[in-house]
C-alpha cells in the first residue's frame, strides 16, 4: 500500500497514476474522505475521553443534586465516547479496505498505455538468419519431440491440457538452467533458497496478489491456502513483521521454485508446446533495500538477467513495460523478451519490478536506521522461468538436422555436451 502522507500531501500524483493505469481514480477522493473522517472522529474520541476523565474525577467529591448531574453527563458522555470509537474503527477499516484498492503510484516517466505501449530501452543481438543458412526453423516442440525433450500429449492425458512433461534431455536441461542461474546469482552475492510453494493468505495478499491478479491464483480453500505464481511472495514474506536494521541492507535472495498460474483469460494463447502452461519452475531474485536505493537497485538486476540471456546467447530486447501493463505492486517493470523464430517475435522471458515500498507496508517489513523505523523497499526479478527458457534455446540454436547447440555456461551443467541431438524411435 502508499503512503497516506504522499496521498494528503500530493493527491493529484496518486490520480495521475490511478489514470495512467487505467483505474478507478475516484478510489483517490473517497479514500481522502475516509481517511479525514477517521482522523476527525480520532480527534473527536480523544477529546470525549479527556472530558470523561476529568468528569470521573469530579464524581466522588459531589454530593446531592449535583451529583445526581454529574452522573447524567457521565453516561451522556460514555454513550458519546463509545459512538466515536465505533465511527473511528469504522472509517479506519474503510481507509484500509481503499487503501488496499490503490495501485502502487508510478513513476512519473513510465510510458503509459496497456499492452502494446511499451517502449524499447535496448536490443541485444540480432535474429539468425535461417533463410540465408538454408532451412526453414522448427518450432519448439517439434524439436523438443526429436529430442525426446517435451511430452505434453501425456501432460495432458495425466493432469489436463497446459501441463507437460521434461523427460531425457529435456528433464537434464532444466537441471542445468537452474543449476547455472543459482551459481550465477550466488556469485553475485545472493542467498540461495528453497521456499515453500503454499501460502497464508497474508503473505498472498501482502504482495498484491489478491487484487488484480487474483482470477489467477490456485486458492486451497480447504486448508486456507495459496499456490504460489511465483516464489516472489514467499520471499517477500520471509521477512514479514520484523524490523531489518539498515546494516544489513540490502539483502538479496534467489529461490529456485514451482509455480503455479491458471492463466485466466489467456485461452486460445500459447496453446502449442510449454510457452504458456498452468505449472513451472523459476529462479527468482529478490531484493530488501532502503527506499532511496530501489531505483539503483531495479537497474542492478536488469544488468543480473541481461547477464543471464546474454550468456546463454539469446537475442533479446528490454522494454519499459507500459502503466496499464503493471501489476498493482509495481512502480516500474522492465521486461527481456527473447526472439522466437518460430513467431517471428519478441516474447517475454524474465521481468524485474520495483515494488517500493508497497508490499513492505503491508507486510510490516521495515528497516531501523538510528532511532528511525521505516518502511523498506523490495524488488523482484526473473532470471530464468524455465519453460520459456527452454522455448527460446531450441529456435534460436536449432541445426538444420534437428540438433541443438548448448549454450557454454550450461555445458558443464550437461556433463560437457555440446549438442543436444535427436534420439531414435
Amino acid at each position: 500500500m502508499i503512503d497516506l502522507r504522499l496521498l494528503r500531501d500530493d493527491p493529484d500524483r496518486v490520480r495521475e497514476s490511478q489514470r495512467s493505469r487505467g483505474e478507478d481514480v475516484g478510489i483517490v477522493d473517497a479514500l481522502l474522505a475516509a481517511d479525514e473522517r477517521r482522523r476527525s472522529s480520532g480527534v473527536r474520541f480523544d477529546e470525549l475521553r479527556s472530558e470523561q476523565k476529568q468528569l470521573g474525577k469530579l464524581i466522588p467529591r459531589a454530593d446531592g443534586d449535583e451529583k445526581a448531574e454529574l452522573l447524567k453527563k457521565a453516561g451522556e458522555l460514555s454513550a458519546a465516547v463509545k459512538a466515536a470509537d465505533a465511527e473511528q474503527n469504522e472509517a479506519a477499516e474503510e481507509t484500509q479496505r481503499l487503501l488496499r484498492r490503490l495501485g502502487n503510484v508510478v513513476y512519473p516517466d513510465v510510458p503509459v498505455g496497456g499492452e502494446e505501449d511499451f517502449t524499447v530501452r535496448e536490443t541485444i543481438g540480432s535474429p539468425r538468419d535461417f533463410a540465408a543458412e538454408g532451412f526453414e526453423p522448427k518450432d519448439h516442440l517439434e524439436l523438443g519431440q526429436l529430442l525426446g525433450a517435451i511430452d505434453v500429449e501425456r501432460g495432458a492425458k495425466v493432469s489436463g491440457s497446459r501441463f507437460y512433461y521434461l523427460t531425457g534431455v529435456g528433464a537434464l536441461l532444466e537441471l542445468a538452467l537452474v543449476n547455472a542461474a543459482i551459481a550465477q546469482a550466488t556469485e553475485a552475492g545472493f542467498t540461495p533458497m528453497l521456499t515453500p510453494a503454499l501460502v497464508k493468505p497474508q503473505a498472498m495478499d501482502g504482495t498484491g496478489f489478491l487484487g488484480q491478479a487474483a482470477q489467477d491464483v490456485y486458492h486451497l480453500e480447504k486448508d486456507e491456502l495459496y499456490l504460489v505464481g511465483t516464489s516472489e511472495v514467499p520471499l517477500a514474506g520471509y521477512h514479514m513483521d520484523e524490523i531489518i536494521e539498515a546494516s544489513r541492507l540490502p539483502l538479496r535472495y534467489v529461490a529456485f521454485s514451482p509455480c503455479f498460474r491458471r492463466e485466466a483469460g489467456s485461452y486460445g494463447k500459447d496453446t502449442r508446446g510449454i510457452f504458456r502452461v498452468h505449472q513451472f519452475d523459476k529462479v527468482e531474485m529478490f531484493s530488501y533495500v532502503a527506499p532511496e536505493e530501489s531505483e539503483a537497485e531495479h537497474l542492478r538486476l536488469l544488468e543480473w538477467e541481461k547477464q543471464w540471456l546474454t550468456g546463454l546467447g539469446l537475442p533479446f530486447q528490454v522494454i519499459d513495460v507500459a502503466t496499464g501493463d503493471l501489476g498493482s505492486s509495481a512502480a516500474r517493470k522492465y521486461d527481456c523478451e527473447a526472439w522466437i523464430p518460430t513467431q517471428g517475435k519478441y516474447r517475454e522471458l524474465t521481468s524485474t519490478s520495483d515494488c517500493t515500498e508497497f508490499q513492505s507496508r503491508r507486510l510490516s517489513v521495515r528497516m531501523r536506521d538510528g532511532k528511525q523505523v521505516r518502511p523498506l523497499a523490495t524488488l523482484n526479478g526473473t532470471l530464468c522461468a524455465v519453460p520459456r527458457t527452454i522455448v527460446a534455446l531450441l529456435e534460436n540454436h536449432q541445426q538444420a538436422d534437428g540438433s541443438v547447440r548448448v549454450p557454454e555456461p550450461l555445458r558443464p551443467y550437461l556433463g560437457g555436451r555440446e549438442l543436444l541431438e535427436p534420439v531414435s524411435e
